[in-house]
Parts: C-alpha cells; structure tokens; sequence
C-alpha cells in the first residue's frame, strides 16, 4: 500500500492527456524506464512459472529471459526511434496508420480479449495461490480454500486496475521501479535459502548433493521433451520476445 500511494503521489496530476497517461509526459527517467522494463517483463509467470518449469525439467527455461536481451536491443534500436518520431503511443494507433481503423480496432479488442481470457487469469491465479500458500488466508477468513482464492484474485485484479487507470504510465513505472528492487533481492534469496534447506543450513552442501543426486536440472541446453527445447530458442522463442 506505502509503494501504491507513493507512486501515485509522484504522479498525480500526469495522467490529464493522451500524452501523460500512455507515455508519462515523456518525463520518465533512465532508471525508472530500466526498473519498468524489469517488472513488465516480470510477473507470477516467470517466478512461479519459469521456478515451476526448472524443477520439472531444467535450467533450459532461463532462455526465455536470455534472448530477451536480444528482443530488447531490436525494440531499443530500431522500433523505439521510428514509434517516438511519429508520436505514437499505443501499437494499435501505429498500426492505423501503417493500415486502417478496421485493423487497429481489431488489433485492439485482440490485445483486450488475450490479456482478459488468457495472460490475466493466469497471472492473478498463480499469484493468488502464492498468497494463499504464504499466508494461510482461506484459515484466517474463515472461507474455504476456492472462495479464498476467488476473492484474492479479485482483490488484486481490482487494485491493479484502479491503481493503472489513476495514475498512467507514470504511477505504473514508478512503482515498478520500487517493486523490482524488492523483487529482485527476494529472487536472489530464493535459490540461496532453497540450497541452504536442502545442505541442512549448509548452502555449499546443498548445492554439492544437487550437483551429485539431480546433475541433469543444471543443464541449460534443453532437449526435444524439455520446455523450451533447445530449438525453440531460434524460432518461436525469439517472435514471442519481440512481440512482448
């Protein structure tokens, strides 16, 4: 709620105009627009997702983040310049332009239906069972587990949508930029404390037993039955990062 209020704070005011809601009144700064970028690319996905495809399989799952340096670089060089020197701030009014209205309402409701029915779910689901299984809530509300889960789910889905359509852009980067910081201190403990566990409060030990029982979770090229495959790294991999 403290790092909600603050951003909203900082921007309050910015989100009058077309201009100050989609691109912050293109005040932001380079380690906001970093921090940002960090958190967008980050959600329940990847630290319940890309932790869960690790253990099932391998470390293969790290090319996702990998070869998004590559998707950033392309959008940094050569998409970014040509979106900011016509003044485009949303994808859909590019694609007006470069086609017609028809392709850019039906991009728009594609994007709207996508991130409702698909990305969303998943993304408050996982972070719901998260919640639920730090913090015992279905016990402490007295509901059972699926109502519990229901009304979390709710809850963040309503906040987050609050907290964007208020501020913009800029309460949105700028709390990302305070989330990131969290996110990735806790990101580096979590491997540390899971290797600690499993030593017996000896983190070397535990990493040596992983190295001697399980040595095949610390291959990073990742077979035909691996998710990704070592393929997919050179084709599909690579559209969904740039498309991201």
């Amino acid at each position: 709620m403290m790092v909600a209020w603050l951003s909203w704070w900082l921007s309050r005011g910015q989100a009058t105009s077309t201009q100050g809601f989609f691109l912050a009144g293109r005040s932001l700064t380079a380690p906001v627009i970093a921090g940002s970028l960090i958190m967008t690319n980050l959600s329940t996905e990847q630290m319940v997702g890309l932790s869960g495809s690790a253990y099932a399989f391998n470390l293969s799952s790290m090319a996702w983040e990998v070869t998004a340096g590559l998707a950033c670089i392309v959008m940094a060089l050569v998409l970014l310049p040509l979106y900011l020197k016509a003044g485009y701030t949303t994808l859909p009014q590019f694609l007006e332009s470069r086609f017609d209205g028809r392709v850019r309402r039906a991009t728009a409701a594609l994007f709207v239906m996508g991130f409702t029915f698909i990305t969303l779910p998943a993304v408050l689901y996982s972070g719901s069972m998260a919640v639920l299984a730090l913090t015992d809530m279905a016990s402490i509300t007295g509901y059972d587990h699926n109502t519990a889960l229901l009304l979390t789910m709710l809850t963040a889905a309503f906040i987050g949508g609050a907290f964007a359509v208020a501020g913009g852009l800029r309460a949105i980067a700028i709390s990302d930029t305070l989330f990131g910081v969290g996110l990735l201190l806790v990101g580096c403990l979590v491997p540390i404390l899971g290797l600690i566990r499993l030593g017996d409060g000896s983190f070397f030990m535990g990493l040596s037993m992983l190295r001697e029982v399980h040595p095949e979770k610390l291959n990073a090229i990742g077979a035909a039955t691996d998710q990704p495959s070592f393929a997919t790294v050179f084709t599909s991999m690579l559209l969904a990062n740039l498309f991201y």
